[in-house]
């Protein structure tokens, strides 16, 4: 089986209420439970905003250490799921599940080349 990162692509912006995202986050919760029991999940995990960010750069000898994100951007990847399928086409219809529990948000998928 081959490995697919489902990268959830979010505008950067206000966290929804409690209200609206408790919602979402239970029906992600009952996805990510379909997903183990079908035996396609790998791992999954919610990222912070861009501004949490540091990005490290080789400088030389030494490192250059800055806040933020690399680029600007109105989007970020704010969160991810890495799972096994067959092919593409079972990596398409698990994002296609993502990203309606997501009210649409856009979910790249991108086969994984190696893991380390």
């Amino acid at each position: 089986m081959a490995q697919y990162l489902l990268s959830i692509v979010q505008p950067v912006g206000e966290v929804p209420p409690p209200e609206d995202l408790e919602p979402v986050m239970a029906q992600l919760a009952a996805l990510n439970e379909e997903m183990q029991a079908a035996g396609a999940w790998v791992f999954a995990a919610a990222l912070h905003q861009p501004e949490a960010s540091t990005v490290v750069r080789a400088d030389g000898d030494g490192v250059l250490v800055t806040d933020g994100p690399y680029a600007e951007a109105k989007e970020f990847v704010g969160g991810f799921d890495v799972i096994e399928a067959e092919d593409l086409d079972q990596a398409l219809v698990w994002a296609g599940k993502l990203a309606r529990v997501l009210g649409g948000l856009p979910v790249e998928v991108r086969p994984v080349a190696q893991t380390f």
